[in-house]
């Protein structure tokens, strides 16, 4: 199977392109922008939804499901929200279609919405608009809810899974009786978050507080998780908002608390996307293709027949039923690859390029020494192991592999954290080694505005716990307290 990728180092962001299409992950559409998103890359998806759902579940919270269309006026009640997106609303004005009478399907001019209404680019009002009718006491309170759900964002300048017209991804929207309870569940899925990035997605994330500039639009505070990409461009991989109690106040959601004193509520909103198949994508892979954490493969271990006779073929596929039949009891996908249609050369190819973790080869001379060789896809290292209690080496070696990648990627992560001193060394860090760097800002939006026009760089996060010193803004040389995380982003 010829995959001819263009080399990360030539062309990283065709590298990209190339790699999403060769390994069937996804695919433009007709529809400008939008993308379909192609059975293995969904199976990936479906992986990520089935362990962040859990996770959701075991903190407390329950799905349920909130309209596509949000009415206008929804969005003019909360000021900073609606400037936030205004810029990205598709709208529907009408509501049928006609015949012009030469043949044409035209928009019926007469059919004229009374009110706009706006394809969901979030869900923030409609839901606050609704917990109106479900908030009145105090024990009404916690709301713990999660949404799955497409949205969409009209962007221009699009790019598959990392930046599309519609996405799929997760809000959760949660109300509480007060403002310590509302941080206590913002920080609470900015772990979940985190975790899932580093243990199923193998990828370090730096976890922080966006700036005001960066927040999202009608938040009091953004938490944020950011990993840093092969290139040395940073992704956002997921956030999470403390709304204070600007949504109740625009919804008038009120309550009844313990003191018999009614109050406003306090919300969070938090989320990730079908962006985090692109992040997965671009921390991970090589020049050969896909390298996926085994716990996020859809196929964790394929089996390939090496043969030359029909009798050949049936003695390993005895073996390779008795192998697979143990390997699923613990828990591990396996696909057993026998068709004849194509080549072994080709198959080896062909599960590279889809980032199988581990490929076993097996041919006749195997069957008669008792051993497999196994191709790793991580490092490319090749070994011959015994049949004998096969399935537990697997087990083993599919966690090795897990941690290797997330070992791999943190060391470069720590390798591309560099600090700059002043704006000089910072424009020349940036141009010569992309990376996170870590330098003193004066604490000011116009400084943070001024660097990203100049740069392209902007404030990625102040990370948590921040170590606390003295020193004076790279640009505008007034006194800092702290470094902050500058980089180039996605």
């Amino acid at each position: 199977m010829s995959k001819g990728l263009t080399s990360r180092s030539t062309d990283y962001s065709q590298w990209y392109n190339e790699l999403v299409a060769k390994a069937d992950l996804a695919e433009h559409s007709a529809v400008r922008g939008c993308m379909v998103i192609k059975p293995y890359g969904y199976a990936i998806w479906e992986k990520m939804q089935a362990v962040l759902d859990q996770m959701f579940k075991d903190t407390g919270h329950s799905n349920a499901y909130f309209p596509l269309f949000i009415p206008k006026s929804f969005f003019s009640k909360e000021a900073s929200h609606v400037d936030g997106f205004a810029t990205e609303c598709a709208i529907v004005t009408h509501y049928r279609l006609k015949n012009d009478g030469n043949g044409n399907i035209v928009v019926d001019e007469t059919a004229k919405l009374e009110e706009e209404l706006i394809v969901r680019p979030t869900s923030e009002t409609i839901i606050w608009n609704t917990y109106k009718g479900w908030i009145q006491s105090y024990r009404d309170l916690p709301i713990l809810v999660n949404q799955w759900a497409n949205v969409v964002r009209w962007e221009m300048r699009t790019r598959l899974f990392l930046r599309t017209a519609e996405f799929l991804w997760q809000e959760g929207h949660t109300a509480h009786a007060t403002s310590e309870e509302a941080v206590e569940e913002t920080e609470r899925m900015l772990e979940v978050y985190a975790t899932f990035a580093e243990q199923w997605m193998a990828m370090p994330v730096i976890k922080g507080r966006k700036t005001p500039n960066e927040r999202f639009a009608g938040a009091l505070d953004t938490y944020c998780i950011e990993a840093l990409m092969q290139d040395g461009k940073a992704l956002q991989a997921g956030t999470s908002h403390f709304l204070g109690q600007n949504f109740a106040k625009a919804f008038d959601v009120k309550f009844t608390n313990k003191e018999g004193k009614i109050e406003h509520v306090w919300a969070t909103s938090w989320g990730v996307s079908t962006r985090l198949i692109g992040a997965l994508i671009m921390a991970h892979s090589d020049d050969q293709g896909l390298v996926l954490p085994p716990k996020l493969a859809p196929i964790q271990v394929v089996i390939v027949p090496i043969y030359k006779s029909d009798e050949e073929l049936q003695t390993i596929g005895v073996f390779a039923d008795d192998l697979i039949a143990k390997l699923k009891k613990r828990g591990i996908s396996v696909k057993y690859d026998n068709r004849d249609t194509q080549r072994p050369g080709f198959k080896f190819a062909e599960y590279e390029l889809k980032g199988v973790p581990v490929r076993i080869a097996v041919g006749a001379r195997d069957m008669e020494n008792g051993t497999v060789e196994i191709a790793r896809r991580d490092t490319g290292e090749k070994s011959s192991q015994p049949q004998a209690n096969l399935d537990g080496y697997l087990e083993t070696l599919l966690e090795d592999i897990q941690q290797a990648i997330y070992k791999k990627a943190l060391t470069f992560r720590e390798d591309n954290i560099r600090p700059a001193d002043n704006y000089d060394e910072f424009k020349r860090l940036l141009d010569e080694q992309p990376g996170f760097i870590s330098a003193h800002w004066d604490g000011t939006p116009e400084t943070e505005q001024r660097i990203k026009e100049e740069t392209k760089a902007t404030i990625r996060c102040i990370p948590l716990h921040n170590k606390q010193e003295a020193g004076v803004c790279i640009l505008s040389g007034k006194p800092s307290t702290q470094r902050v995380l500058f980089a180039r982003a996605y």
